[in-house]
């Protein structure tokens, strides 16, 4: 199998740089060598950017070439497909129209989405409000929904691809300054926090009972674990305890460049930064990335060798982008058995639903039916691009015959084109394309009309509604 390279068309880029240097075309042509029609084809995407140029072009405004990738824009055009096949629309928008708002007016397509986020939230409280009285009048709805924060935080922390670099950095230089691999990690940061905080730490016996984990008790300076805790995730609990006492100026600073109003929305990517923080500080950066590299990313080596979890070994990789020092891109998710997503992050092109369903055939639910064991896929999303992914199931046991346990799946992947730095590549044929299984992002936002595994007409197409033959294929479309 051979990996082209696909056309670059990123007028809207190009534009945005030249207006941002208050340049004409004509002068902008001449800084580049190139004729003003050449550039203003290029512009209004009439021409692709020749990989010369793109280098030119990099090299004479100071841009990265990362710039002009399409990560954004693909899932924006994805939740546009997804947002528009509520039936409440009744749209017959086709993709390229998509792609012209995504390319042409980003923030108002943002804004809109936004807007549609809010809608659901508020129609599904007001359908659970209805569903739980008898009375007509319904309860006063708050305008400060939890679920448009919580999406708006995960959508500015995707939009840092997940990397940090001040909490990073000063992660990283703690762990150096104060040797914390000189002893068990847990160890060497209790240790840390009672000299340099004067922060006790005690296990509470209690705290199974009560299903509780931690709780920092600030008047006494004491922090509170379950004995039931494991050994990494302690360890984190307690970085996590040094990043808020130690660090909480940075930490602050973050939140504040994040533009997202004071309140839940701020408090929920304190939550984040927080945890990235202590990510950081169990894995540090340089060591990991060399370790990961060493090892070509085989997660149980990892896992072991820095004694952290699964999750967070693959939540780490997922991080790996520091300017200059950069890991592989992958894309990181953490999913329930029913496909609720519950953690998502993505380095990559690969961009899942944001209003619907996962796709089907993801390896992702092939994890669920053989509970702690790796399962590989080639996926091959619909723009052709082919990704190699790693699922696994994580959970602990139940304490007891009346529990049910709670099992989520972790999934990390990357580009095929990253295979020769993958053990998991070694198990799969990518000579083959018949091994590529076609997923998308899921059925509403899925242009693949020939999937039988459909569960929902997708977004952009007219539904053939003949009732004299039913084909294996569900919701027909006309073409």
């Amino acid at each position: 199998m051979s990996i082209g390279h696909k056309k670059l068309f990123a007028g809207s880029r190009i534009r945005k740089i030249r207006r941002q240097f208050g340049h004409t075309q004509r002068e902008m042509a001449r800084l580049l060598d190139i004729s003003s029609s050449y550039l203003n084809q290029i512009e209004n995407d009439l021409r692709p950017i020749p990989a010369q140029l793109l280098l030119t072009i990099c090299r004479t405004f100071a841009v990265d070439a990362s710039w002009f990738g399409d990560n954004e824009e693909i899932r924006t055009i994805q939740m546009l497909r997804e947002v528009f096949a509520d039936p409440m629309f009744k749209s017959d928008l086709q993709v390229d129209e998509f792609r012209k708002a995504a390319q042409e007016l980003p923030g108002l397509a943002r804004h809109f989405i936004d807007l549609y986020r809010s809608y659901r939230t508020l129609t599904e409280r007001r359908v659970q409000f209805s569903s739980d009285t008898s009375s007509q009048d319904l309860p006063h709805i708050p305008d400060t929904l939890g679920s448009p924060h919580y999406e708006a935080a995960g959508e500015w922390v995707q939009g840092q691809k997940n990397y940090f670099h001040d909490i990073d950095t000063a992660a990283e230089d703690l762990y150096e300054a104060e040797h914390l691999d000189s002893a068990p990690l847990s160890i060497a940061l209790e240790r840390y926090l009672l000299d340099r905080h004067d922060i006790n730490v005690i296990t509470n016996p209690d705290f199974a009972l009560q299903d509780t984990l931690w709780r920092f008790d600030r008047r006494e300076k004491t922090l509170h674990l379950s004995e039931d805790m494991a050994e990494e995730s302690r360890s984190f609990c307690l970085a996590r305890l040094i990043g808020n006492t130690e660090f909480s100026r940075i930490i602050d600073k973050t939140i504040r460049r994040s533009g997202l109003p004071a309140g839940d929305a701020q408090a929920l990517v304190r939550v984040s930064i927080s945890n990235y923080f202590a990510g950081a500080l169990i894995l540090p950066y340089g060591r990991f990335r060399q370790a990961a590299r060493e090892t070509k990313h085989d997660l149980d080596l990892l896992q072991r060798r820095f004694k952290v979890s699964f999750e967070q070994v693959c939540h780490r990789l997922s991080t790996l982008q520091r300017p200059g020092a950069e890991g592989i891109p992958f894309y990181f998710i953490k999913t329930d058995v029913a496909g609720n997503i519950l953690k998502s992050y993505s380095a990559t092109r690969f961009s899942r639903a944001r209003f619907g369903g996962l796709c089907a055939l993801w390896n992702v639910f092939e994890s669920f039916a053989v509970p702690g064991r790796l399962a590989t896929q080639l996926s091959q999303d619909t723009d052709g691009s082919v990704f190699i992914s790693v699922a696994r199931t994580v959970g602990r046991p139940p304490t007891s015959f009346f529990e049910r346990t709670r099992r989520v799946a972790i999934v990390l992947g990357c580009s095929v084109t990253h295979a020769s730095e993958i053990i998991y590549s070694t198990a799969l044929n990518i000579d083959d394309d018949r091994n590529f299984v076609p997923i998308g992002p899921g059925c509403r936002a899925c242009s693949r009309i020939d999937c039988r595994h459909r569960a929902v007409p997708a977004s952009g197409f007219r539904l053939d509604p003949s009732s004299d033959e039913r084909g294996a294929v569900p919701y027909r479309v006309l073409l």
